[in-house]
């Protein structure tokens, strides 16, 4: 029979993916204490609120916290299970940045005690998970932890990624097939007991090497894939040629499935992940670093069409729809949105910039800064554009009619209105 899981978890991070993991593990009776060192962030979960937009996730927070099994605090408890769901981003040179990751293996050490999991589910390179291993057997010389033990450690440590797609985090987390990887077969174990509380989908187990990379391939394979579709969209416009008709055709034949172009490539795992695979194989990731290049050129791609167009007008007004990194979210990491309306209000200052992103109801700190820049409505911008550039494919916008588009410049970055 499969190892079951009982005690108190604690998670440290409650954003994306540490939020919504302790409201499946608390509504199925789990006593779980979310951790999160922004202050507003715990007191929203505290009172049952969510601090960003999720489907299906409000609800659940508020039902998770009147069950009493979820509550949240800004310092770490004593645990049986500790899960590490932090940030991991990269510095100016692309590698990893781990600095959140080590600050949370620095809160867990002092309330470390035999017999406890530590699970990290931050997306890393191949090595970190044992790297947290040896970070918490410098902190606690008197624990053994999995990376000098070959036998039982006191303690067991594994990695188990998230990956879920925003927008539908609420029933992936719980469909989703699971990889946990043990820095040891018996820490493997135990942490898929855990998991065995919630996830429905196979639970496959592995080493926690294994486990980093096959998360930073899978989204190193959309990347790659994203970038010939974006690539493909900068021939076809040389050329003179439609790239969804292009692509459409294209995927009629049984083996082929070209994905569709965009302005870029944001959030906080195929914009980033990729990266971590070059950063350990330089030498040999020549492709995924090609396909990096391809997306991240394409907001800059965008802006050159835009300001060549603005020179038609005296005084051209830009309507930019959509600052978020994917349709109806409202999570702004690594958006080329935000780069593509930041690049366009420091090109040009005399620019009027209307922006319109219905999910939020501030502009973000890097645009606050532009002078030229206003968050408005869809309708109000769109009626005082001249150009109109469509960036992220909202249900919102889909509706909108066409008639609103009639005499301005329109580029439709996602083909959401071909």
């Amino acid at each position: 029979m499969d190892e079951q899981f009982t005690g108190r978890v604690a998670i440290l991070g409650l954003g994306y993916i540490g939020l919504p993991t302790a409201v499946v593990l608390a509504t199925r009776g789990i006593e779980v204490v979310g951790v999160d060192v922004n202050e507003a962030t715990v007191k929203a979960v505290a009172n049952g609120e969510v601090p960003f937009v999720e489907p299906d996730l409000a609800v659940a927070v508020s039902g998770a916290v009147a069950m009493g099994n979820l509550t949240a605090s800004t310092e770490t408890p004593r645990a049986d299970a500790f899960i590490i769901a932090v940030p991991t981003p990269f510095a100016d040179d692309h590698q990893a940045d781990l600095r959140h990751v080590r600050a949370a293996t620095e809160q867990i050490a002092p309330v470390l005690e035999r017999g406890n999991v530590v699970i990290l589910e931050s997306t890393s390179p191949p090595g970190t998970t044992e790297q947290v291993s040896r970070w918490l057997g410098e902190l606690r010389p008197d624990l053994v932890l999995p990376h000098t033990s070959e036998g039982v450690a006191d303690v067991h440590v594994a990695h188990c990624p998230e990956r879920v797609l925003p927008g539908r985090i609420m029933i992936e987390m719980v469909t989703n097939d699971r990889v946990v990887g043990g820095l040891s077969r018996r820490c493997g174990e135990r942490a898929a007991a855990l998991y065995r509380v919630f996830c429905q989908g196979t639970i496959l187990t592995t080493d926690a090497a294994s486990a980093e990379m096959a998360k930073l391939v899978e989204n190193a394979y959309r990347d790659v894939n994203i970038a010939f579709a974006n690539e493909l969209s900068n021939i076809s416009e040389e050329i003179g040629l439609d790239v969804w008709e292009v692509i459409r055709l294209a995927n009629h034949h049984p083996r082929v499935n070209v994905l569709t172009p965009g302005p870029g490539v944001g959030g906080h795992c195929i914009a980033v992940d990729p990266w971590f695979i070059v950063g350990v194989a330089p030498d040999s990731s020549r492709l995924i670093r090609a396909a990096r290049g391809v997306n991240d050129a394409k907001p800059h791609h965008v802006v050159e069409q835009v300001l060549r167009t603005c020179g038609r007008f005296r005084e051209p007004t830009v309507a930019c729809l959509g600052l978020s990194y994917k349709a109806n979210i409202d999570d702004l990491r690594e958006s080329p949105a935000v780069d593509i309306v930041a690049e366009l209000a420091a090109s040009r200052p005399d620019l009027d910039v209307r922006v319109a992103e219905p999910l939020v109801t501030r502009l973000p700190l890097e645009l606050e800064m532009f002078a030229n820049v206003q968050l408005q409505g869809a309708p109000e911008a769109v009626a005082a554009a001249d150009i109109v550039v469509l960036l992220v494919d909202h249900d919102h916008f889909r509706s909108m009619s066409r008639s609103r588009l009639a005499g301005k410049v329109v580029y439709d970055t996602r083909g959401l209105w071909r």
